[in-house]
């Protein structure tokens, strides 16, 4: 009596396709790729929980100013951070004090994320 629930496991008929590299690449690649912040000139301040930590990301600075405002930023929060790709990254919840800052600065800012 043949059983309904059974599935093909291993075949080597050769019906079954094989993983080839490039689709195993493309499955890697659309699957790592994070959705894209708008550049329209606003500064995003995000808030992301890594490790049981909180991160402040600051997006959208101008390339010229990330380090500078990176700097800015540790020394006003009294905490640790880096710059990395264009998103500044401080150790911490510090939205407020952080918009507070950039909004002094004369820039558009917006909280992003929860």
């Amino acid at each position: 009596m043949p059983d309904d629930n059974r599935r093909l496991v291993y075949s080597t008929d050769g019906s079954l396709p094989l993983p080839t590299p490039e689709r195993a690449k493309q499955q890697k690649t659309t699957a790592q790729t994070a959705p894209r912040l708008p550049d329209d000139g606003v500064v995003r301040i995000a808030r992301e929980k890594r490790r049981g930590s909180i991160v402040t990301l600051v997006h959208g600075l101008p390339a010229a100013l990330v380090d500078d405002v990176g700097k800015a930023l540790r020394k006003t929060c009294g905490t640790g951070g880096t710059t990395k790709a264009g998103i500044v990254e401080i150790q911490g919840d510090h939205r407020d004090r952080v918009m507070a800052l950039l909004l002094s600065e004369g820039h558009r800012v917006k909280k992003a994320g929860g």
